[in-house]
C-alpha cells in the first residue's frame, strides 16, 4: 500500500527512478481500485436504477484522476532501466507498442544512469 501511497505523493513528479516494486504495486492497487468502485457503483446502480450513471461518472473521475500518476510512475520506471521517458509514447504503437512497454517495465534497474543512483542499492 505504500507504494500506492508514495505514486500519489509523486502525482506529477517525472524526475527520478522508479523500481519495479512501486510500479506494478501501483498498477495492482490501482486495478483493485477499479474493480471495487465498479462493484459498489454498479450495486448503487442497481439499487437506484441509474442505468449506469453512477459507475459511469464515478470511474470516468477516478480514471482521469490516476492517468497523471500511472503516467508519472512509468516515465520514472522509464528512466529506472536507462530509458527517456520519451519512450513511454511507443505504447501508441498498434499491436507491439504495449508489449515493448511491457518489456521495459519488467526488466531490472539499471546501475546508476543519467537519472540518478540504483534505487535498490539505495534501500538495500
Amino acid at each position: 500500500m505504500n507504494w500506492y501511497k508514495l505514486c500519489w505523493a509523486k502525482y506529477a513528479t517525472f524526475e527520478g527512478r522508479a523500481r519495479r516494486s512501486e510500479y506494478w504495486f501501483f498498477q495492482l492497487f490501482n486495478f483493485i481500485a477499479i474493480i471495487a468502485l465498479g462493484v459498489v457503483c454498479g450495486i448503487l446502480d442497481g439499487v437506484l436504477g441509474t442505468s449506469g450513471l453512477i459507475t459511469g461518472v464515478v470511474l470516468g473521475v477516478y480514471c482521469l484522476a490516476s492517468l497523471l500518476p500511472a503516467i508519472s510512475v512509468t516515465v520514472r520506471r522509464l528512466h529506472d532501466i536507462g530509458k527517456s521517458g520519451w519512450w513511454f509514447w511507443v505504447s501508441l504503437i498498434p499491436g507491439v507498442g504495449g508489449i515493448i512497454l511491457l518489456i521495459f517495465t519488467i526488466m531490472d534497474s539499471a546501475e546508476a544512469n543519467d537519472f540518478g543512483a540504483n534505487p535498490k542499492l539505495a534501500t538495500a
